[in-house]
C-alpha cells in the first residue's frame, strides 16, 4: 500500500521501495521531522491526531492529482500519528519520475496538498503549554480546526 497512516517510526527505504522502477532517472524523498524550535517557543514533543480512513482517501487522492500532472510518477506517502519526540519522522514522501525536476516539483505539489487536504492534526507540546496548530488541522472536513470532542480514531 502507497499511501499509509501508520502508528510507529516510518521505514523510509518501505516508501523508496515503493516508487523504484527501471524507467524512473531520479527519485525524491521528503522527510519531515518535529523541529524543537518553532518561531521563539521550545517543543518538547508533538502529538498527530488523524481521521485515519478519510486521511488515507486524502493521501490516495493527492497520489492521482500527481499522476494527473507527471504522468510517469510513481508516489508512496506515509504519516505517523501518535506522540513523537524531537527528530522523529513525522512524514516521508518519495516520488519516482523520468527526470528530476519532475520529481522535485510533484514531492513539493505532495506536502504543499497535504497541508491543504488531509484530516491530520498537529498539537504542541511545549515547555509551558500546548495547542493545536498548523495548516493540517484546518481541512475541509473541520474549516476551523479540530473540534473540540471529535474523536478523530472512530
Amino acid at each position: 500500500m502507497n499511501y499509509r497512516i501508520v502508528h510507529t517510526p516510518i521505514v523510509i527505504q518501505d516508501a523508496i521501495d515503493l516508487v523504484t522502477s527501471r524507467n524512473a532517472g531520479a527519485i525524491t524523498t521528503f522527510i519531515g521531522t518535529v523541529r524543537e524550535i518553532t518561531g521563539n517557543k521550545k517543543t518538547v514533543w508533538l502529538s498527530y491526531e488523524a481521521y485515519e480512513p478519510m486521511a488515507i482517501k486524502k493521501l490516495e487522492e493527492i497520489g492521482l492529482e500527481i499522476k494527473e500532472k507527471w504522468q510517469e510518477a510513481k508516489v508512496a506517502i506515509f504519516h505517523r500519528v501518535g506522540e513523537l519526540e524531537i527528530t522523529d519522522i513525522a512524514v516521508v514522501i518519495a516520488v519516482s519520475t523520468p527526470h528530476r525536476n519532475d520529481a522535485y516539483e510533484a514531492n513539493r505539489y505532495a506536502i504543499e496538498r497535504i497541508k491543504e487536504i488531509v484530516p491530520i492534526w498537529k498539537k504542541e507540546h511545549w515547555e509551558d503549554g500546548e495547542e493545536w496548530i498548523g495548516d493540517q488541522k484546518q481541512t475541509k472536513a473541520y474549516p476551523s480546526g479540530k473540534p473540540e470532542g471529535v474523536d478523530v480514531n472512530e
